[in-house]
């Protein structure tokens, strides 16, 4: 039996399913990566406002290919500054390709990093700044683009929850070296699984091209690129020269399918999320739960439900009450709480290092997100918010 109130409804409609099957129906359809993938590429980077755009099966390897462009320019490693309240998968990027992840505790406004302790942690060691918007709310601050740009550290985003949303009017994805989006099933647009990482970089443009697939040099789509592998490997055949040991994330012609048609519904939905948004922050208790989020911006992707202040006997019986009312939910918010306390990190980093990052410590254990979607009705809305203020 389905949840009354599920983390997500509705996001994959008849209409992009009508435009895979009319692919299919062709005698001999191209389902591998093809035109409609590259077509993909070139609305997303519009959509956007970036130069280049690189389709592949999943925001994960989003994360992990832009760690790899980031290891063959530091090819020694360093530190990449990360947030402890994200998905697994942006720490697991750092990691798999060598480099160590330090720690900036959350601004709770945002639930991204706060400004003043990202710059806390830039040292000669530091590579990138690796942010996390959160759940659709804006996590940049003019000061630290400034800073960034000042101290020549570069800043890539994680964008893969917050579809849509802006700074300063300019969509998140378009102000840093390298962005990361996912189309997974639950995020405001899908195609089932999919990420995409989008650059103005030029170089990091072929790169990505290459490491998406194999690390073949035929895979980047500038002729000087390939002409200096050619010359510089005359042994070769040009069809297979290998240029990095890379991986294979690619996507296919129905995720491409679907993601141009579901880019067609984005920006429409995205301002119904956030106007379910509004409604559900006016009526949920202030005196229970955080009302006071940074809204600017914001694209919603479900409604972030913290407690104001550490209630254990509050929180057993709010979940108490969304289990028998059928909400789904999510303890911890995103990536299920404070990431610095998973056995993956065991050795890594110090012990009881957790302890060292309070907001996010409050978020483990006192947050929750709970469906927040296009098709939500304000009626739903309404009883949620009565069946949470019950708690």
């Amino acid at each position: 039996m389905g949840m009354k109130f599920p983390l997500m409804r509705n996001n994959i409609l008849r209409e992009d399913l009508d435009a895979v099957i009319e692919h299919l129906k062709q005698d001999d359809p191209i389902l591998t990566h093809g035109a409609n993938v590259r077509a993909f590429e070139a609305e997303w980077s519009q959509w956007l406002g970036v130069k280049h755009s690189v389709f592949i099966n999943s925001g994960a390897s989003a994360n992990l290919l832009t760690m790899a462009v980031l290891k063959i320019r530091h090819p020694q490693g360093g530190e990449v500054i990360v947030p402890p309240l994200t998905w697994v998968s942006d720490i697991a990027s750092v990691l798999q390709n060598g480099f160590t992840p330090v720690f900036a505790d959350i601004d709770p406004r945002t639930l991204s990093m706060d400004t003043d302790q990202i710059l806390a942690k830039i040292t000669k060691k530091t590579r990138a700044v690796f942010l996390t918007h959160v759940q659709g709310f804006d996590g940049l601050t003019d000061k630290l683009l400034a800073e960034l740009k000042k101290r020549g550290v570069p800043l890539i985003e994680d964008v893969c929850e917050s579809h849509g949303a802006t700074h300063a009017g300019k969509k998140l994805g378009a102000f840093s070296w390298i962005s990361n989006f996912s189309f997974y099933y639950a995020h405001h647009m899908s195609t089932i699984e999919g990420g995409m990482v989008c650059t103005d970089d030029p170089e990091v443009y072929q790169q990505v091209r290459m490491l998406r697939s194999h690390g073949m040099v035929r895979e980047a789509n500038d002729p000087a690129v390939q002409a200096a592998y050619v010359a510089a490997n005359p042994e070769l055949n040009p069809d297979f020269i290998f240029a990095f040991p890379a991986f294979n994330t690619r996507n296919t012609e129905i995720g491409g399918i679907m993601g141009r048609s579901q880019l067609k519904r984005l920006d429409a939905n995205v301002k119904r999320r956030t106007d379910n948004l509004l409604r559900f922050l006016k009526q949920i208790d202030a005196t229970k739960y955080r009302t006071d989020f940074k809204l600017e911006g914001s694209s919603n992707y479900a409604f972030n439900l913290i407690l104001k202040n550490a209630d254990d006997a509050l929180v057993e019986r709010l979940m108490r009450k969304m289990r028998e009312s059928g909400v789904e939910f999510r303890r911890g918010s995103a990536g299920g709480g404070n990431q610095i306390r998973q056995p993956y990190l065991k050795g890594i980093v110090p012990d009881a290092h957790h302890r060292e990052f309070p907001q996010t410590e409050h978020v483990h254990f006192y947050g929750f997100y709970i469906g927040n979607f296009p098709d939500l009705r304000d009626a739903e809305i309404d009883e949620l918010c009565t069946i949470l203020n019950a708690a």
